[in-house]
């Protein structure tokens, strides 16, 4: 067996002279001998003037296949000249790790791709083992797309970018992305050039979204809107599509600067609204089935990639306010009447209250004017009463047809929601879906009555009874006509002024008096007394010759008087 002492001073003069040149300061790495090896450290001269000791752990491999042998060059880092134990304190695993950096610094400035191996999980991302030095792997950096199992990317050597480097506090960040998105920028702009708008490609589905597929085209992914995936309706791609069908698309778009392609399936199909407006003209009635609802209307397939719209308004002839989805359920068929066809605009307008009778037209029918109806008040407005008739519609009293004498505003308090009225029809319009009524159609009209017979024609003389005295004049109400009141004047109270005194009258009195005007519109009429006398005067004075023969009006109408009662 060798002589191990002797072997030391041997390796030791033959190093002598390198060793001899080095620089012995701390913190340095510097090449040296295995002169032994002990269970698990191996001892290393470096020309100090003692030895130092590594574990055989920090020689990786070599320690393990048993490579390391006595007499083998190696690199450590002396990190104190002589500890307390009177050894030297070396370390491999710091001498590797000051070569890596020396590399990766070099890599890091020529911006050069490094190799490494993923080993432990960390707070926040990865440790990342480059030939020695310790780097950080992000979690936003492990790949394109986050990923939840990092198991099957572990301990094994892959490429990676040094995103930043520093040394005094050791930090070394790196990124598996960026590599990634390199090689796969590189690909796809290589695809790109082979692929033209229009062309027909076979593609795989990659990934399914609530907007659309993602299909892959052999290495760059294509986005096939749910929109452009058949010509009917698609309320959701997985209805047509699953993850890993394959499938035959047409290239629409593609942006040569982002690589973005849009692809579409039914652009190879027929379009089915060529010749639509021949195929569904307008007054048509075909049956569809309910796609949609929504709160403007519904919409109906007529046949696949033809669908038309039921708007709220032409859904029932009497429900204005209901919403769609109170009449119309989906997947419901149901009878409906083509309107109109826009084959530009690609819209086909339906209706469904067509396919009905209209209950308007069956009222007319049933209802000519003048017909007497009974119904409840369903609502009070500004402008009348809207009142339920017969058939499930509507009718209405305008505020002027209320009451004959007295203002609609006033009148209609007298009505409450919900009670039964009795009214008289007085117009049906079915194209403006109007029901005109009347409340006070079912009274007489005395005044109207009046006015046509001529009774208070102007210059007429009539009755009326005093109701009240004023200052200004007296309240009256006409004898025959006790539904209309008017008003004398002061100066109208008599011919001779000092006789124009209201008080001069009493409630209850009657008087005559000679229509100065009257408006049935208005249902007002003027009355005056003065204008009597004056009209009388001049008859008399007609009958016994001119007042200017001396004769008092006194004689004159005594005269009258005298004569009329021999006539008599």
């Amino acid at each position: 067996m060798p002589n191990t002492e002797s072997m030391t001073d041997e390796f030791a003069s033959l190093f002598a002279e390198s060793l001899a040149t080095q620089d012995l300061a701390e913190g340095y790495v510097a090449k040296g001998i295995v002169i032994a090896i002990e269970k698990d450290v191996a001892i290393i001269d470096v020309g100090l003037k003692v030895e130092g000791r590594v574990p055989l752990k920090e020689f990786g491999a070599k320690s393990k296949d048993g490579t390391l042998k006595v007499g083998d060059e190696v690199e450590v880092y002396v990190e104190r000249i002589e500890n307390a134990l009177g050894e030297a304190m070396l370390s491999r695993e710091k001498a590797r790790r000051e070569e890596s950096w020396i590399r990766l610094e070099e890599k890091f400035n020529a911006q050069e791709r490094v190799e490494g191996v993923i080993f432990n999980q960390v707070k926040g991302g990865f440790t990342v083992d480059l030939d020695g030095a310790v780097a950080f792997l992000p979690r936003s950096q492990v790949d394109i797309r986050p990923i939840r199992d990092v198991t099957p990317l572990m301990h094994i050597t892959q490429p990676f970018e040094i995103l930043k480097m520093d040394k005094r506090r050791g930090n070394i960040v790196v990124s598996r992305r960026t590599v990634l998105e390199e090689s796969r920028a590189e690909q796809r702009s290589e695809i790109v050039q082979n692929l033209e708008e229009g062309q027909t490609v076979e593609g795989m589905v990659k990934n399914i979204t609530d907007y659309g597929a993602f299909v892959d085209l052999g290495g760059i992914d294509g986005l096939l809107h749910v929109t452009d995936m058949a010509w009917r309706r698609v309320n959701h791609p997985s209805e047509i599509l699953s993850i890993g069908q394959t499938v035959k698309v047409q290239i629409i778009r593609i942006n040569q600067d982002t690589h973005r392609i849009s692809l579409g399936m039914k652009q190879l199909e027929s379009d089915p609204w060529d010749g639509i407006g021949v195929k569904y003209p307008a007054g048509k009635r075909i049956t569809g089935t309910v796609t949609n609802i929504t709160d403007y209307g519904a919409f109906v397939e007529l046949e696949p990639g033809i669908e038309g719209l039921i708007h709220v308004s032409e859904m029932s002839w009497t429900k204005k306010n209901v919403h769609p989805g109170k009449i119309l359920s989906t997947t419901q068929e149901v009878d409906v009447v083509v309107l109109e066809v826009d084959p530009n605009k690609r819209r086909i307008s339906l209706g469904l209250k067509q396919t009905l009778e209209n209950p308007r037209e069956v009222f007319a029918q049933t209802h000519p004017a003048g017909t007497e109806v009974e119904g409840e008040v369903k609502n009070k407005t500004e402008f009348g009463l809207f009142i339920g008739l017969d058939g499930d519609v509507d009718g209405m009293v305008h505020l002027s047809d209320l009451d004959w004498n007295r203002p609609g505003e006033q009148v209609i308090e007298e009505f409450n929601k919900g009670d039964m009225v009795k009214a008289v029809v007085l117009d049906v319009d079915v194209d403006k879906e109007r029901i005109s009524l009347g409340i006070k159609q079912l009274g007489k009209d005395s005044i109207g009555d009046a006015a046509a017979s001529g009774d208070l024609r102007k210059n007429a003389i009539v009755s009326a009874k005093v109701t009240a005295i004023t200052d200004g004049g007296l309240e009256v109400v006409l004898v025959d006509h006790e539904d209309l009141s008017s008003f004398i004047r002061r100066s109208d109270l008599s011919r001779d002024r000092d006789e124009q005194r209201p008080e001069r009258f009493s409630v209850g009195q009657t008087v005559d008096a000679r229509v100065t005007n009257f408006s049935k519109k208005d249902r007002k009429v003027g009355l005056s007394i003065k204008a009597l006398e004056i009209a009388e005067e001049k008859q008399a004075v007609a009958q016994f010759g001119s007042s200017d023969s001396g004769a008092s009006l006194g004689d004159i109408l005594g005269a009258a008087l005298k004569k009329q009662n021999n006539d008599d």
